[in-house]
């Protein structure tokens, strides 16, 4: 099997365009995976006053909390519409089963319901970003 660098390449440079951690491609019986490795060691010195503010952007280190994640691929709202209240804003208090926000999916709106009662302390996307599976939307004190 020869493998294709240029599709490898292809892939490498859309993690960085999109800002994705992982990307896969598939055709007819070749499966090709490109992932970014997190370097343990940026993790580490968070705390240390040399790091740079662009590299604790890309090591996105997250408050500590409930985190509420997307259930779904797809674009995050804050609002049920454009220019309208937002569903979660930070200090605001949630109830569990309250819409936190809307991920619209193949032209379909899905209410992301809070799984856990208390304040917001981190909206951590914001309107009209693209979001993955799993990815941290709202963060809860």
């Amino acid at each position: 099997m020869e493998i294709n660098k240029k599709i490898i390449k292809e892939l490498k440079d859309c993690l960085e365009e999109f800002n994705l951690s992982e990307i896969e491609y598939s055709f007819k019986d070749t499966k090709i995976k490109v992932s970014k490795k997190i370097n343990s060691e940026l993790v580490s010195q968070a705390n240390s006053s040399s790091l740079s503010q662009s590299v604790l952007k890309e090591t996105k280190i997250e408050a500590p909390g409930n985190k509420l994640t997307s259930p779904i691929i797809g674009t995050a709202y804050l609002a049920p519409e454009p220019g309208g209240k937002k569903f979660a804003e930070v200090g605001k208090k949630i109830k569990k089963g309250d819409t936190i926000m809307i991920v619209e999916a193949m032209k379909t709106m899905n209410h992301v319901p809070s799984t856990f009662d208390g304040i917001v302390k981190e909206v951590c996307v914001s309107d009209g970003q693209p979001v993955e599976f799993g990815q941290t939307l709202v963060i809860l004190e």
